[in-house]
């Protein structure tokens, strides 16, 4: 036993020795051109490494620089800055002096991805045909530069996105891990926060790459995708989820194709495949499904319970002021900088409150026009169609659609729109309406159209035509009205709207039900959340009495309804009906007096 102790032990002493006079024996300041010549050889970039490098025995045998900067060629500014780098590198090849890495560790990195640091053609440079033969040796120079690391580690770093609108993009707190697991496969970690107008991103994801054929092609399986968004314009707790795909790059075509793609948004779910070409015009194929998609909860809006007049956004806070606004505001819009076409279908979606099922829509985007040539759904027993079109080639979002509404449940509706839901009913209407922005709150202000409208079983809250005129005619005449406060009085309207910039003009109304008809028109101020309507009501049934009274009161009544929404007025001239009954007193006292003369 002894001896084998003491044999471990010389073992270790000469192995220590033996790695101690290797350290002293070899220089690694020696490998720093040759590190230079190789990045320059194999990419064309130049690296610079500052201050003395420095041997670093334990845990790992590495080398240690002070600052490095990687330049493309031409460019004003580096593209990658480290405030330190490690090289973890092989034992057995530094006995013949050579150097090989087998893991690159970066710390404190700053990544420009900028104007100024992308590479410059020299302007005295030839230009000439690219042969195939230089395309396939630049591959093989790509293939092995990339691809030669069996680890690459960037902790706590910066990556700074410059856009082609000149807005930067940082991404802070950025890790990168990047394993070759084998010859051509690699897995990848991805770590990092992305700040922008008062929003924050933090994004994780871990994938396992096919880069056999690089660069021509490159294959990805998202294993697993994790994000969170909090901030200005965003619901309270968020936007969080998870996703999966996989992907892959042809470069050739530059076709991107991802496969299996499911991506979670708080309760929301997205499934199927987006496809497509990057280039000077991208092009995007989005075919997907969603079992649940609520609107609700991406876009902060919670129902009022207590008002039955409106709901509220629940927003996290507001955007920053912006002291002037744009020239263009559409000039970054996603429909000018690509083209594409999308296929949804969602089996329940929310939005504002009211529940749709079986949604199916198509639309194709061209040139900064998307057409929806379909957009249906269906709402209980009912059902909508909301074909349109949104232009943003101009400063100015135009939207057009010609809504069909079958059988919609009328108080959702309303309360959706932020309007009293005193209507009740179901609502069937064909339109055409124009307008500036998307919002309810746009649709209330910049929008004009003309509709045909009908509901069903219409009932006004709180407020019965029928009972109104019966009690003011009880109290002056032997009439009596048979209503029942409990039963109630269902409606079929139907007439024609008018919307202007937040005003609806009701041309004609005309209402039938089994004791009353009736005439109107008026309007109604989204903005002002005022109205002014007048009827002409004529009760039809329902009386008792005197059957010559009774036919003298099928007159038309005027009654106006009028004031704000909180607090709505009427005004009933019941003083028709008071004089055909003093009329008809009159008549019979002529009558009795000329056969009574004396």
């Amino acid at each position: 036993m002894k001896r084998l102790i003491t044999t471990l032990v010389i073992l270790l002493v000469v192995m220590v020795v033996g790695m101690t006079a290797l350290v002293m024996l070899v220089n690694p300041n020696n490998f720093r051109a040759y590190m230079i010549r190789q990045v320059e050889q194999r990419s064309g970039y130049q690296l610079a490494l500052n201050g003395k490098l420095r041997w670093h025995v334990w845990p790992q045998l590495s080398i240690l620089s002070g600052p490095i900067t990687l330049t493309a060629p031409g460019a004003a500014q580096p593209i990658v800055h480290a405030d330190n780098m490690r090289l973890d590198v092989n034992l057995l090849p530094l006995l013949s002096h050579q150097l090989s890495v087998k893991q690159v560790m970066l710390k404190g990195v700053v990544v420009r991805l900028t104007p100024d640091s992308e590479s410059q053609r020299p302007a005295d440079a030839p230009i000439g045909l690219a042969s195939d033969n230089s395309a396939l040796l630049v591959d093989e120079v790509t293939r092995g530069w990339r691809f030669d690391i069996s680890r690459l580690r960037i902790n706590d770093s910066l990556l700074v996105w410059q856009q082609n609108n000149g807005e930067q993009l940082n991404l802070r707190d950025f890790n990168l891990a990047f394993d070759q697991t084998q010859l051509r496969q690699a897995h990848i970690e991805f770590r990092s926060r992305i700040n922008r107008n008062q929003r924050e991103l933090q994004l994780h994801f871990n994938a396992d790459l096919d880069i056999s054929d690089y660069p021509k092609h490159l294959s990805a399986l998202v294993n697993q995708l994790d994000y969170q968004m909090k901030g200005a314009d965003l619901p309270q707790e968020g936007i969080k989820g998870e996703g999966q795909m996989k992907a892959r790059w042809a470069a050739a075509a530059q076709r991107f194709d991802l496969r299996d793609f499911s991506l979670s948004a708080n309760d929301s779910m997205l499934a199927g495949t987006l496809s497509g070409t990057l280039g000077q015009r991208p092009q995007l194929l989005a075919d997907l499904h969603s079992p649940s998609l609520n609107l609700d909860s991406l876009f902060g809006f919670v129902a009022d319970a207590q008002k039955s007049t409106t709901g509220s956004e629940q927003l996290s806070g507001r955007g920053p002021v912006i002291s002037s606004m744009p020239e263009s505001d559409n000039a970054d819009s996603v429909l000018n900088a690509m083209d594409g076409e999308l296929i949804l279908t969602v089996d329940q979606l929310r939005w504002r409150g009211m529940l749709f099922s079986k949604v199916g829509a198509h639309g194709v985007s061209k040139d900064g026009l998307l057409t929806m040539d379909n957009f249906k759904g269906q709402s209980e027993n009912g059902s909508f169609s909301l074909p349109g079109t949104v232009d943003v080639r101009t400063a100015t979002t135009r939207v057009t659609l010609t809504p069909e509404l079958h059988q919609i449940n009328l108080p959702p509706l309303l309360k959706s729109f932020a309007m009293p839901d005193t209507v009740s009913g179901v609502l069937s209407l064909n339109g055409n309406f124009t307008g500036s922005g998307l919002s309810v709150d746009a649709f209330k202000r910049q929008w004009r159209g003309k509709a045909q409208l009908r509901v069903d079983n219409a009932q006004f809250a709180g407020l019965n035509f029928q009972q109104l005129i019966q009690r003011a005619v009880e109290n002056s005449s032997k009439v009596h009205g048979q209503g029942d406060e409990n039963t109630p009085n269902l409606q079929s309207i139907t007439g024609s709207a008018t919307l202007n910039n937040g005003v609806i003009d009701f041309g004609t109304l005309d209402a039938r039900s089994n004791v009353l008809n009736y005439t109107g028109a008026g309007s109604v101020d989204l903005v002002k959340r005022a109205l002014d309507v007048r009827f002409c009501v004529t009760v039809t049934a329902g009386w008792s009495g005197d059957d010559t009274l009774v036919k003298r009161l099928h007159q038309p009544v005027p009654l106006r309804i009028y004031g704000p929404w909180s607090a709505i007025n009427y005004n009933l001239k019941d003083d028709v009906l008071r004089q055909q009954l003093r009329d008809e007193a009159r008549q019979r006292l002529k009558e009795w007096i000329s056969r009574n003369p004396e």
